[in-house]
């Protein structure tokens, strides 16, 4: 997969942005705050994930603007295709097309354009908090699985609902058995997403602990093992319709009276996490700055790996100031590891070791656009 095209305009402090990226290497650079990294945000943005910032739609338009546009040319193993979005501080004023058939929302993308991002805060994957790995995890999956996606989202608004429930419980205004109903579909999506993502971290664990292996030239070993707030073994479970979603159940109510107490549910897959082991050790409470970053890279590398296995669509690759924070040795391996891969790397200098067409970026423009970007 290849973005052969891409536009941004009143994308943040985007202004008039076209490119012609090359299908290897395209570096963007130029000093802080000039709009590199919404550069690479507005191409994620057309994968129809949510912003890796936080950004809210609102906040994508520019404080002057009342639009932002943004569209791009792709090329698959199978067809070349179109994606255009015009965001709107007002929501009901968006518009969203691909291949010019109308889409809702952003989400209608995913699964269109196939990206892997990198970014600083992706450094402490291993060690950070476990809603950065959940949230992960669950990006990874629903790359592959579209419909993943809109399970988590209704997993959440049950969350919510149970969750405010609980507390208008607690205040004497509603009847613990108004939880039932809740308690049921709580039940059947968190089983569900629970084997899901507990067989998506098996295999990047396999993928993750090659990659890791090389980093630590056959000295460390690495893994991964899913936390069940909910399951003590899912290893060979599959029935999430039944037995598994009884057990969820079976959790859920006994844990009702300590929920009611803290307004809030303690245990389900949002609160499950995934450890990363090195030499069977916990490497968030062990593991050096060297190991945990190592680890990080080997998992966002296997979700590349990953995702081109189960789609046979090699994904675009956006490195957002990722390569200054690494030593020599990660950022060698990192690309080696890359090749064949379209990749759009940001940084403060021109990077003169590295070859690929070359973008600079000042004030929220490309200002050698008339050249289309330079090759070196």
């Amino acid at each position: 997969m290849k973005i052969t095209s891409f536009s941004a305009d009143g994308f943040k402090n985007l202004r008039n942005v076209s490119v012609e990226p090359s299908d290897g290497v395209n570096i963007i650079h130029g000093e802080n705050a000039q709009g590199k990294t919404n550069f690479i945000e507005a191409i994620w943005i057309l994968s129809g994930a949510r912003s890796f910032r936080g950004s809210k739609e609102r906040d994508m338009v520019a404080f002057d603007g009342d639009f932002a546009r943004l569209s791009l040319t792709l090329r698959d193993s199978e067809r070349e295709q179109s994606i255009e979005a015009v965001l709107s501080k007002n929501p009901r004023e968006r518009k969203i097309t691909l291949n010019g058939v109308k889409q809702r929302y952003l989400s209608g993308l995913f699964g269109v354009l196939k990206c892997v991002v990198f970014t600083p805060e992706d450094l402490e994957l291993s060690k950070g908090s476990p809603d950065n790995r959940r949230s992960f995890a669950d990006l990874c999956i629903s790359q592959i699985k579209p419909a993943y996606s809109r399970t988590i989202l209704k997993y959440e608004n049950v969350l919510l609902q149970r969750n405010t429930l609980l507390k208008n419980i607690a205040a004497g205004v509603s009847d613990p058995d108004d939880l039932d109903v809740w308690d049921e579909q709580m039940a059947r999506l968190g089983a569900y997403i629970s084997v899901i993502k507990y067989q998506y971290t098996k295999k990047l664990a396999v993928f993750a602990g090659r990659l890791y292996e090389e980093i630590s030239k056959g000295r460390e070993s690495f893994g991964l093992k899913y936390c069940s707030t909910v399951y003590s073994e899912l290893e060979g479970r599959a029935d999430w319709q039944g037995e598994l979603s009884r057990e969820y159940l079976v959790v859920l109510k006994r844990g009702r009276a300590e929920d009611i107490r803290l307004g809030f549910t303690a245990a389900g897959v949002h609160r499950d996490d995934i450890a990363v082991l090195i030499n069977g050790i916990s490497a968030k409470e062990f593991g050096s700055q060297g190991q945990n970053r190592s680890a990080a890279l080997s998992m966002k590398l296997a979700q590349a790996y990953i995702l081109f296995e189960e789609t046979s669509e090699m994904p675009i690759i956006l490195l957002d100031d990722v390569l200054s924070e690494l030593d020599k040795s990660r950022r060698e391996f990192i690309i080696s590891k890359l090749k064949g891969m379209q990749i759009f790397i940001t940084c403060c200098e021109p990077a003169a070791r590295l070859r690929g067409k070359r973008f600079e970026m000042m004030g929220g423009e490309i200002i050698n656009r008339s050249k289309k970007g330079v090759e070196r």
